[in-house]
């Protein structure tokens, strides 16, 4: 594994342009000429569309079109979203009622688009929006996370999207009943807006050949460019999708979104390129949500305090409509890590997907698994209070040993290696908890009550494990390296080619890489589920071979010497019998001056054999103010296991940023719908990001334990910051307020939410 050793923290090299304000995003790199769309939206969550009346507005000045559902079908489009069902307990598949590009007969949720406003400037565009005559029929709206209520969908009675299952439900009775000790705890996970720094927007423009371009930030460009096919009814090879750079995906810019199909067919229908681009608010009524989920847990025990089964009972809000992969997120990828790192083989996963009057809810930095260990690791803490055992000793007892690996769980995971033990005791000392003590005591002289979680988590990398590299010598010496996945802030410009240099010799400073164009790239994954890293370097692994071994092989017939002959140091190539020791580059330039080029384009595909499983705990330490009920994160530490590291800056400012998201979940961000469907939370006046002074310092140790599924030893990182954050935090705050009685502690922590908890403990024992 030497090959692999030189991790080495160097810098991004794509945060110069950004900081100076030179990076390309699609508002900066859209057609000068284009026209703007603006998005006419439903003011209503529920209703049935009585008249559309759009005379008024097209005949105001600078509108070019203004497209219904109606203009999309006579077009002779496809007008619908497609989304993954997942089957249901009794065999069939889950709901699939149809989700059209824009509104059809009937809204149902606040922002649903209705109609795409053509103009020649944005206020033109807003003007024409204001003159639409959009009459309609209130219908009732449901917004509860419970079965019934007002019927959105004819195919899903009581609004029941899919009721799923998975694992051995008679077993893990047998378990139950069997135990020494049970402990329940119902778990809520609230709603939350993802709020990329960029919002979401898009551009659009065809050639005189029929041929579709479209532009726009997402997560890859592929599934895009096959989702236009299907709609626009065209041959692939007639449709290039682009990214340029992009500000912030986490999941939710990972779907296809009905403004970028429609913009499409209004370039088509003008002649004219046309872009979009969301403002935050609406973002706010648009864009995918994340989490939004009530879980009952249940342990059972035996008489070591051993887990002889856990159940979970799970209802799963999906929004108004299936989003791209809404019904897996919750069901499926929830059970990917159900049983986290503990050694238990007896589960049950029930799962019931609810339809609301709601914006959609998809994936968010994670997707399932944050949400699948929130609720197993709040579970395991409260069960150690239960039972009046350390939750550090709980977990040691029933941490899944290293000698039993690789260890099949019981949704049908393979865990390669770990060393959870030796993980969760560096983070003792790390995190100095023998030193919490005096901590809390000089908390308690301030008035503060202090308190200290702790979350043991585990990820599965997820997302496809093939991905294809492709590396282009190019005239002037420098090199092209073009890659499958996609930015969107992760640093994947330093990362890869600081990986091809590693492999090649190749200075990184020479290597550009390239992304983001279907054009370019004929395939790819794109970014999520923290596959990124792992595959695309095991892509450039393998061309990184092919192209080593075609020039020592062509250094061999130049010099007349066998192929054994000739040696790669990781740097040079050396010729027994020579004292020459040309690098890559120089045997590229001797390539291209005998007209080989055959040697200046080198482009392999490769598969991991196997995911692999990233691990690490997280600690966190709240000061509460029991007066006010503010919440402040003081103290943060986490001990990562991510195998072996390519450059441990990227992979510490990855956790960083997903503890951030984490913290703003649990303390400050609170999505609110009223009994009407609206969204009381639609602006930063009104939404809780968390801002720079909620963030602790945040402790990072990485303790590697390699890998085995791929060649580079190698475990995902770009969510796991997430993924051990909400637990740490929740049970943080929860050990801070048990003393004064509160016993049920849900997220977000915000200071009403925890004034008033602390107001109920203190009511309930007076």
């Amino acid at each position: 594994m030497e090959k692999f050793g030189k991790s080495q923290p160097v810098t991004r090299r794509e945060d110069v342009r950004f900081l100076v304000g030179t990076g390309g995003y699609v508002d900066d790199v859209a057609p000068k000429d284009a026209l703007h769309g603006i998005m006419f939206r439903s003011p209503v969550a529920h209703a049935e569309i009585t008249a559309l009346d759009l005379d008024e507005a097209r005949a105001m000045p600078g509108i070019h079109a203004i497209l219904t559902i109606e203009d999309l079908k006579a077009a002779g489009l496809d007008t619908t979203m497609k989304a993954v069902t997942v089957k249901n307990r009794d065999g069939t598949m889950g709901a699939a009622p149809i989700r059209p590009i824009l509104a059809d007969g009937r809204v149902r949720h606040v922002g649903e688009p209705i109609a795409l406003i053509v103009a020649d400037t944005i206020a033109q565009g807003k003007d024409a929006g204001e003159m639409i005559g959009f009459e309609y029929d209130e219908l009732p709206v449901h917004t509860g996370l419970k079965l019934g209520g007002a019927a959105i969908h004819a195919e899903a009675p009581n609004n029941l999207a899919y009721d799923y299952g998975l694992g051995d439900e008679e077993g893990t009775k047998a378990a139950f009943a069997a135990a020494d000790h049970t402990v329940k705890y119902e778990i809520g996970d609230n709603r939350i807006i993802v709020n990329a720094m960029e919002p979401r927007g898009c551009y659009a423009e065809w050639t005189d050949e029929g041929r579709v371009h479209l532009c726009f930030n997402g997560q890859g460009v592929w599934g895009m460019k096959a989702d236009l096919a299907r709609v626009f009814g065209l041959d692939v090879e007639q449709v290039r999708v682009s990214h340029p750079d992009v500000g912030g995906g986490f999941g939710m810019k990972a779907a296809p979104y009905p403004e970028y199909f429609a913009c499409a067919q209004a370039a088509r229908l003008v002649g004219r390129p046309v872009r979009w681009m969301s403002e935050r608010t609406e973002a706010m009524l648009s864009d995918h949500a994340g989490r939004d989920l009530t879980s009952t847990c249940e342990l059972a025990f035996n008489a070591d305090y051993k887990i002889t089964g856990y159940r979970v009972n799970t209802i799963s809000n999906l929004g108004a409509y299936n989003s791209n992969f809404g019904q897996p997120i919750q069901s499926f990828l929830f059970s990917r890590v159900l049983m986290g790192t503990y050694d238990c083989q007896n589960t049950w996963l029930g799962v019931k997907g609810i339809y609301t009057n709601t914006t959609q809810v998809d994936a968010y930095r994670g997707a399932g698994r944050p949400e699948a260990i929130y609720a197993l690791e709040r579970t395991m803490d409260y069960a150690a209070r239960e039972l009046g055992i350390d939750p550090w000793e709980l977990r040691r007892r029933n941490f899944i040993k290293p000698e039993q690996f690789p260890y099949k769980t019981a949704t049908d995971e393979i865990y390669d290696v770990g060393e959870f033990d030796r993980v969760l005791t560096r983070a003792q000392t790390e995190a100095d908890i023998a030193g919490f003590a005096a901590r809390k005591s000089a908390s308690a002289s301030k008035g503060k009550l202090r308190g200290i979680g702790l979350c043991y988590y585990i990820e599965s990398i997820l997302g496809d494990a093939n991905e294809t590299a492709h590396v282009e010598f190019r005239e002037d010496g420098g090199v092209n390296l073009y890659v499958g996945t996609q930015s969107n802030g992760q640093g994947h410009e330093t990362v890869y080619a600081q990986f091809l240099s590693d492999q090649t010799g190749i200075p990184a400073h020479m290597i550009d890489v390239i992304q983001g164009d279907s054009d370019l790239i004929p395939t790819g994954g794109g970014t999520g589920g923290s596959r990124s890293v792992t595959t695309q370097n095991n892509a450039t692994l393998a061309t990184s071979s092919v192209l080593l071994e075609a020039y020592s092989e062509f250094l061999a017939d130049a010099n007349n010497v066998k192929r054994e002959e000739v040696s790669f140091d990781d740097e040079h190539f050396r010729i027994e019998g020579s004292n020459a020791t040309p690098s890559v580059l120089d045997v590229a330039a001797m390539a291209r001056e005998k007209s080989r080029d055959d040697l200046l384009s080198f482009r392999e595909s490769a598969k991991l054999p196997a995911r692999s499983f990233p691990n690490g705990a997280h600690i966190a330490e709240i000061e509460i103010d029991p007066e006010t009920g503010k919440t402040d994160v003081v103290k943060y530490t986490v001990v990562d296991d991510f195998g072996n590291l390519i450059n441990p800056l990227l992979a510490e400012g990855q956790v960083h940023g997903g503890v951030a998201q984490g913290l703003g979940q649990a303390i400050t961000e609170q999505t609110v719908f009223d009994e009407d469907g609206q969204l009381l939370s639609a602006s930063f006046m009104d939404y809780g990001m968390p801002r720079a002074d909620d963030m602790p310092w945040v402790k990072f140790v990485a303790v590697p334990v390699p890998s085995t599924a791929n060649a580079m030893g190698m475990k995902g990182c770009g969510e796991a910051g997430t993924v051990g954050a909400l637990a740490a935090v929740a049970n943080a705050a929860l050990d801070a307020m048990w003393e004064s009685g509160v016993r049920e502690a849900d997220m977000p922590f915000t200071p009403s939410r925890v004034w008033a908890m602390l107001e109920t403990a203190r009511e309930t024992q007076s």
